[in-house]
């Protein structure tokens, strides 16, 4: 009640959210929440179930078509003409009577190839093997420890006699 000689204070507004006091908006800000989570796993498994089952049809389809191709050569196979064909094509196989001719283009001719040469024996250890495929053989003979290889001998100068022409 207002005392007397005091105006009354105006009442506070109420704060809205949407046209909804902000208690109710809270409400049915969570109800919307629950129901998009309960809708969420249900449309989530649906989805990937129609893609399940779009691949299936599609595989399906492929293995159709791959059937219809294996009968199609069963009936191939089992034709007496098509044997003989392949018999005379890959075999070079004649029937009796008849005399085969081989005919050789020019640009068919292949040389023979070349074996290549045996690989030279193992020394046993890895890193020897490699070395000696890359640079050739290694030396057969190995430096005792602790010598030094022999320099090369070369022949002093002769010296020249005075008065005689070198030519």
């Amino acid at each position: 009640m207002p005392r007397s000689g005091q105006a009354a204070a105006p009442a506070k507004p109420e704060r809205t959210f949407f046209g909804l006091s902000t208690g109710r908006a809270v409400v049915l800000g969570v109800v919307i929440c629950a129901l998009a989570l309960t809708l969420a796993v249900p449309m989530r498994t649906y989805l990937s179930q129609r893609a399940e089952a779009d691949r299936l049809a599609s595989e399906q389809q492929d293995l159709e078509q791959e059937l219809l191709e294996l009968e199609r050569q069963q009936e191939q196979i089992d034709d007496p003409a098509w044997i003989a064909a392949q018999a005379r094509e890959r075999l070079g196989l004649v029937r009796p009577g008849e005399t085969p001719y081989k005919v050789q283009l020019p640009g068919d001719y292949k040389p023979p190839e070349e074996e290549a040469p045996p690989p030279p024996p193992s020394t046993g250890a890895w890193h020897s093997d490699l070395w000696q495929r890359l640079a050739g053989p290694l030396p057969t003979t190995e430096p005792e420890r602790g010598t030094l290889p022999e320099a090369p001998v070369v022949p002093a100068p002769v010296p020249e006699e005075p008065g005689v022409p070198t030519g």
